[in-house]
């Protein structure tokens, strides 16, 4: 309870701050939906020259790269973490955070909080109702739920393997990062992975699991029902990743011992 009071009285500051400067809001929000426009005119030129990609029509991938952006959308305003060497290592604010009663994970995540990028998740709801009009989609009551279930695993999975990224700081000394990197690897799970060599595959699903963010839950709406199991198994694969990266973030924070300045 303790935790959860302090990230809603964190939450009423940050929005307070936000809405002193709504333009600038609404720019970072304008720049964002135009990233997400340049990917959507790709894939649509993509399938002005052929109907069907591996057996997905142009409306399925629509809804899956729709649904991809909700739970990334949620990662993007919980989970900033791209600066995390440079910023609390290399800077020593890592010393800071270690000084207070609260777990240091649990603060910094409070602190690079950007709930602006919740925004993000309103094209991606766009384009999955624009693609389920299309393709005829019917939902049940209880969707809502698994919807929200499978979005909030989708999350837990970037989380994770972003977490374990940054506890590499803890360990490595250098002042690069692999992040830009894997945020270009996380692209892939936009798509199908049945369009991929089966290595790419197996690498999209068991070791950086991109695809139950974006294909695999998707799959469950568009009644894929073959894949009914991935998609069901997404919770757990984002459970296990966010707890395999706190316990990475523990072990990291004992070894760590400051700048030394």
């Amino acid at each position: 309870m303790f935790y959860l009071s302090v990230f809603f009285q964190y939450m009423a500051q940050y929005m307070k701050t936000k809405l002193q400067y709504r333009a600038d809001l609404l720019i970072e929000w304008l720049s964002d939906f135009m990233a997400q426009a340049v990917n959507l005119v790709f894939l649509l030129v993509v399938f002005g020259h052929t109907p069907l990609l591996h057996g997905w029509s142009r409306d399925e991938i629509l809804f899956i790269y729709g649904f991809f952006l909700v739970p990334y959308a949620v990662f993007g305003a919980f989970f900033n973490l791209w600066d995390f060497n440079e910023r609390y290592i290399v800077q020593g604010e890592m010393d800071r955070v270690l000084t207070r009663p609260v777990h240091s994970l649990f603060q910094i995540i409070l602190e690079r909080m950007e709930l602006e990028s919740l925004l993000g998740a309103i094209p991606g709801l766009i384009i999955m109702a624009y693609a389920g009009v299309r393709l005829s989609l019917t939902f049940h009551w209880y969707d809502l739920f698994i919807f929200v279930l499978l979005v909030i695993g989708g999350a837990f999975i970037y989380a994770g393997i972003f977490i374990s990224l940054a506890t590499i700081s803890f360990f490595a000394d250098a002042r690069t990062s692999i992040m830009p990197m894997m945020y270009n690897i996380s692209s892939y799970g936009r798509y199908p992975v049945d369009i991929y060599h089966r290595v790419i595959r197996y690498i999209l699903t068991w070791l950086l699991p991109f695809a139950f963010v974006g294909v695999y839950p998707a799959s469950y709406f568009l009644r894929k029902e073959e894949w009914y199991g991935y998609a069901f198994f997404t919770p757990v694969v984002g459970a296990l990743f966010f707890a395999i990266a706190v316990m990475l973030w523990n072990a990291g924070v004992r070894r760590y011992r400051g700048t030394g300045s």
